[in-house]
């Protein structure tokens, strides 16, 4: 076997490989024999049928099958005696399969990158430092209650925090439009739920009233035959309710399903959560900032193949989570930016397997369990989420993907430039969503 290899461009490779024709012929005449014992043909006992009849019943058939064999042999022989690793399917092409002398054919793909990972001390992460403190359980114990509230009607204008219930009728030049129309909705005014102007226009309004907002669709609005365009919605008032909030008692701790269920109680469980919160937007923060700068400090090419099977991925979770069938097309607002998610998921994921690689970074069995637990924490049964994740391989698999990624963290960290900087549970939270 004859194997060259070229380089068409960037991280594509080309190979080309000769395979003497008359192994290929021998393989094809030992099938065909094998045929020959067993078959049976109309006036020929078994085993007795003429190999001229087998090869004209047989032989395309057969040569067929068997150059399928002998490419894909030899393509795992030549990328092993090349040394190297296709990242994606190869694509197979036959040059010349008739040959008396030659079987010849081609494989085109695109390997690995070669990474050389740059020195962890040009980077610098600014490590926030930040506790839950009383106040914050007190303004996370207000949310909750706020969530319990209920609604009472009131005899009086709406004001912002009040609850409308409104029927309505949107129209763009005199013509309702699709989507625009809704009765009995109720809305909380001071929400942000509807688009500006809307709620602001019902300040004021009593039961009974008829009202008519005249209002604009932001110009980056989802839908787009109505983004940027002016609307008026016909709104009838139908009541008006203010919100009645829960006494934070021992009675309303019971809502929660806490054991021993008491104010006392209740608080401890929201703090515990903030804790683990904090715990997580912290690490976050300094863990968006290493994978940015190690993007940034190590530049390489990305195997196209491995993006668009990443961005297939993508496409599949993003169906699931739609509830959308395999065939169905994903809207267009929806696949925009998924090239660019691909490839910074490929890179990374790329870059990581470099660095774990490079510094022999392995799981640690007791952070896994630590990760395990964490995950496990939040429910009522805990001990026997512990047992699910540790007797399913896959999902323990995960974990532990998670926490090899903790460690290269700390790796790069061990180095890095760290500066502290103090901030409050909501100076961090609100990080989050940024």
């Amino acid at each position: 076997m004859q194997v060259s290899v070229e380089t068409t461009q960037g991280l594509e490779r080309k190979l080309t490989i000769q395979v003497p024709a008359e192994q290929v012929n021998l393989d094809i005449e030992k099938e065909l024999q094998g045929i020959a014992r067993s078959v049976k043909i109309d006036g020929f006992r078994p085993g007795k049928v003429p190999m001229k009849i087998v090869r004209k019943r047989y032989g395309a058939d057969v040569r067929g099958d068997v150059l399928g064999k002998v490419i894909q042999r030899s393509l795992y022989e030549a990328l092993a005696k090349e040394s190297l690793m296709p990242a994606g399917t190869p694509e197979v092409e036959p040059k010349n399969l008739d040959d008396a002398e030659t079987i010849e054919f081609t494989a085109t793909f695109e390997v690995y990158p070669e990474i050389e990972v740059a020195d962890f001390a040009d980077i610098s992460v600014e490590k926030a430092t930040a506790a839950v403190v009383d106040s914050d359980v007190d303004a996370m114990l207000e949310k909750v209650r706020q969530q319990q509230k209920s609604w009472e009607k009131a005899d009086r204008a709406a004001a912002e925090g009040d609850q409308v219930v409104i029927d309505f009728v949107g129209s763009i030049d005199g013509e309702a439009f699709e989507g625009g129309k809704a009765e009995g909705y109720a809305l909380e005014l001071g929400s942000g739920s509807m688009i500006p102007g809307f709620e602001e226009g019902l300040t004021g309004a009593k039961a009974g009233d008829e009202v008519e907002l005249k209002v604009s669709f932001p110009a980056e609005y989802h839908a787009k035959h109505l983004a940027g365009k002016e609307a008026v919605f016909a709104t009838k008032v139908q009541n008006v309710n203010v919100a009645v909030l829960p006494e934070l008692n021992d009675e309303f701790a019971t809502k929660f399903g806490l054991e021993n269920a008491s104010m006392d109680a209740l608080r401890v469980d929201i703090r515990s959560n903030m804790d683990r919160e904090l715990e997580n937007a912290l690490k976050g923060q300094v863990k968006n900032q290493v994978l940015e700068q190690l993007l940034a400090k190590n530049s390489f090419n990305v195997p196209k193949a491995l993006v668009a099977e990443e961005k297939g991925r993508l496409a599949d979770q993003m169906r699931q989570q739609m509830q959308l069938k395999a065939e169905d097309e994903l809207p267009e607002a929806m696949t925009g930016g998924m090239e660019e998610q691909a490839s910074r998921r490929v890179s990374l994921g790329l870059l990581m397997g470099e660095i774990i690689k490079k510094f022999e970074v392995k799981a640690d069995a007791d952070k896994v369990k630590e990760a395990v637990e964490r995950v496990a924490a939040p429910y009522q049964q805990s001990e026997e989420v512990v047992k699910y994740y540790y007797q399913d391989k896959e999902r323990l698999q995960e974990i532990e993907a998670l926490v090899l990624e903790e460690q290269v963290i700390e790796k790069v960290l061990e180095t890095a430039t760290v500066a502290e900087k103090a901030q409050s549970f909501d100076e961090v939270m609100k990080t989050q969503g940024e």
